[in-house]
């Protein structure tokens, strides 16, 4: 089968379209033939193998698994020793983050944590929704009308969707992000939006009943500056010294905001729901592109870089059901033999 492989941390380059053996399932697993995988910032961040978390995860000195891809949609094509519930030819779709596979032909995932797709969805809008969507719905969770929300990262899959969440919700949203983001989020909705190159949001003068961090860079006195009396300020990732010092310092701010760690509790259940609310039209991701095998590597640079508009989705093999990209999205294949001449796909 064709795979996208690393053997070592670094950046894209690292990266290597091979031929592996088709993998077999395990005791509790099922192989599935995959047509579609997101790409998430967490891919990134097992690529270059930091924060440090992803090599605890991933590997500390090289990676335990040299494919990456978590939200992974595809046909089960075969069953493990005690699986039951599942059927061969069934559409299936869940959140692997930590076992991945998803940027091959075929990956091989726990049964426990897979989820029929609803024939609404299509494949590549299915795969936009394990990851991203389950830390929108977590980091919007609470929300109520008239409360101030601020978004850093907010043109990432995660951060678009959870802009729609909180403007549903009756929330005056500002969006954070670089400046080729600013203009496509107001459109999507957002009240204010601020370009982080040009300006730091703990420093505007302005405060926030929640704030949900996709990457955070600030420790707790900064965040401190940016929340309203009794707010909230949830970090989904970044450096771990940033990190501790959130958590830790947070302890000692506690009688006036609550300052810590997004936790989301990914898993058959979560990715269960996030379907069901793109099915009536809760949650609509935002397609960036769609992307061959090959390029993989393009598609993870650009994510490094916070180049990305909402997802990205790798497509292997088209399926009955990928049928055309979500409303308010665009769909693209483009020509990549740049990414030939890039990076060492041979």
């Amino acid at each position: 089968m064709k795979a996208i492989v690393q053997y070592r941390y670094g950046g894209p380059e690292v990266l290597r379209l091979t031929e592996l053996e088709v993998p077999e399932p395990g005791r509790g697993q099922v192989r599935v033939k995959v047509s579609a995988c997101s790409v998430n910032l967490s891919d990134w961040e097992y690529l270059v193998g930091a924060p440090f978390y992803a090599r605890l995860v991933g590997g500390l000195v090289r990676p335990r698994s040299p494919v990456l891809g978590s939200d992974i949609v595809g046909i089960v094509d075969k069953l493990g020793a005690d699986v039951s519930g599942l059927e061969i030819g069934q559409r299936v779709m869940g959140d692997f983050v930590m076992s991945r596979g998803g940027f091959a032909e075929f990956a091989c995932v726990p049964a426990r944590e897979v989820v029929p797709v609803p024939d609404e969805l299509d494949d590549i809008e299915a795969a936009c929704l394990p990851q991203a969507a389950g830390i929108a719905v977590s980091g919007t969770s609470g929300l109520k009308a008239g409360s101030r929300f601020l978004i850093n990262g907010a043109g990432g899959g995660s951060g678009t969707m959870a802009l729609q969440l909180a403007k549903a919700a009756g929330c005056h949203v500002t969006a954070v992000d670089n400046c080729g983001k600013t203009d496509w989020l107001r459109s999507l909705g957002a009240d204010a939006v601020i370009d982080f190159r040009k300006q730091n949001f703990t420093e505007s003068g302005d405060r926030w009943d929640h704030i949900l961090d996709m990457v955070a860079t600030r420790g707790p006195g900064e965040i401190s500056r940016a929340l309203a009396d009794q707010g909230v300020y949830q970090a989904m990732g970044g450096r771990v010294p940033v990190l501790l010092s959130l958590v830790i310092g947070g302890l000692f701010r506690a009688r006036r905001y609550s300052i810590g760690m997004l936790f989301v509790p990914s898993g058959r259940e979560l990715t269960e729901r996030v379907a069901r609310m793109a099915v009536v039209k809760q949650i609509r991701p935002h397609l960036d592109s769609v992307l061959p095998l090959e390029a993989v590597p393009e598609a993870l640079e650009r994510t490094g870089r916070g180049e990305v508009r909402g997802k990205v989705v790798i497509r292997l093999q088209p399926t009955a059901f990928s049928r055309a990209a979500p409303e308010d999205a665009h769909q693209t294949s483009g020509n990549h033999s740049s990414v030939a001449s890039t990076f060492d796909v041979a």
